[in-house]
């Protein structure tokens, strides 16, 4: 049923209700995330934009999940700080649709890219040799297009169908931002074909991608494990350990949020877990990839040399037009000294 003038307008989100004596602890908290969370990320995209040491396909999939990450958070955290300061907000209807689709789109874009990630780490250690040949510039540059070319369609899709339906009732929802689940459980209307239509898009985008990276990472196992050299065994877990982590991080608390029961007692468990993947996991990932790769602690180091090199630089050169101006100023007062006692 199409909307119509007697349904709602807007929602209310309640927040963290029950944690109102911590108000000002909880805002400070998530300001600090936030804000560290984007500065991480954006670091990243700057690193792999203009170092020479990060122009490996891999960098290429982390500078756009890093982008994902931005859209993610930022999606979500300011208007979950609002909740929090006004102990609890309301939302416009246009609001809350445009909340859930950029929350899908970004969860669909960071599935895809990781798996294409998986990918390129299973080429890299399981077939070395067409590596280059296979993960080309037109491949990873065709596999970041399809990630978000499906980060833009398919939430539309479910979005349309969940935003269609008829909400009579109550306008309260039990979150920090406007989830599936708690939208549905405030429709009026039959809400089985907008489910149906979530779980035919969960199916290939969550739950294919993760089997994926399942396979790819077994694969990867045994070629490790298969190796005759300590060294490159050593770096071949170095290169897809930060990977795994990330993977594990965020599939780990979306696979417990899922299979956790719906149930009234179960809200505050869900309020969590949703913390945990849109809050938590977007502020880990730079922290994680700069931790235990090289290459990102190698290419930062060299940015930083390199501007402190220029300055240096820089001062020198202005040091010498200093010199070379107090020296002009002595050869001419010399010459005008000289006009002077010769006349």
């Amino acid at each position: 049923m199409g909307r119509n003038d007697t349904q709602l307008t807007h929602f209310f989100l309640l927040g963290f209700d029950h944690l109102q004596s911590l108000t000002i602890f909880l805002f400070i908290l998530f300001l600090i995330i936030y804000i560290l969370t984007v500065f991480g990320n954006v670091l990243i995209i700057g690193l792999v934009t203009v170092s020479q040491r990060l122009k490996s396909p891999m960098f290429f999939f982390l500078r756009n999940l890093s982008l994902c990450e931005i859209i993610f958070t930022t999606n979500i955290v300011p208007k979950m700080l609002q909740v929090i300061l006004e102990g609890g907000s309301k939302i416009s209807f246009e609001g809350c649709a445009l909340q859930l689709y950029f929350f899908g789109g970004a969860g669909t874009a960071e599935c895809l890219l990781l798996t294409s990630m998986s990918y390129d780490r299973y080429l890299a250690i399981c077939k070395p040799l067409h590596y280059s040949t296979i993960m080309n510039f037109k491949c990873h540059l065709c596999l970041v297009v399809f990630c978000w070319t499906a980060a833009i369609i398919l939430p539309a899709i479910s979005v349309s169908m969940i935003f269609n339906l008829y909400y009579c009732g109550s306008n309260v929802i039990d979150h920090f931002f406007c989830d599936l689940a708690p939208l549905l459980e405030l429709s009026c209307s039959d809400t089985s074909p907008a489910e149906f239509e979530v779980f035919v898009q969960t199916i290939p985008v969550f739950v294919f991608t993760f089997i994926y990276i399942m396979a790819t990472y077994i694969c990867i196992f045994i070629a490790i494990v298969k190796m005759q050299s300590t060294m490159g065994r050593q770096k071949a877990f170095s290169t897809c350990s930060s990977h795994l982590t990330v993977v594990s991080t965020y599939y780990g608390t979306m696979i417990s949020l899922y299979v956790t029961p719906r149930g009234r007692q179960s809200v505050k468990v869900n309020k969590t877990l949703s913390l945990l993947y849109s809050v938590v996991t977007p502020l880990l990932n730079p922290i994680i990839y700069s931790l235990r790769s090289g290459e990102i602690r190698k290419a930062l180091e060299s940015v930083i040399f390199n501007k402190k090199k220029t300055k240096k630089v820089h001062n020198n050169s202005n040091h010498f037009r200093e010199n070379l101006w107090a020296d002009s100023e002595k050869v001419v007062l010399c010459c005008d000294q000289q006009k002077t006692d010769s006349s």
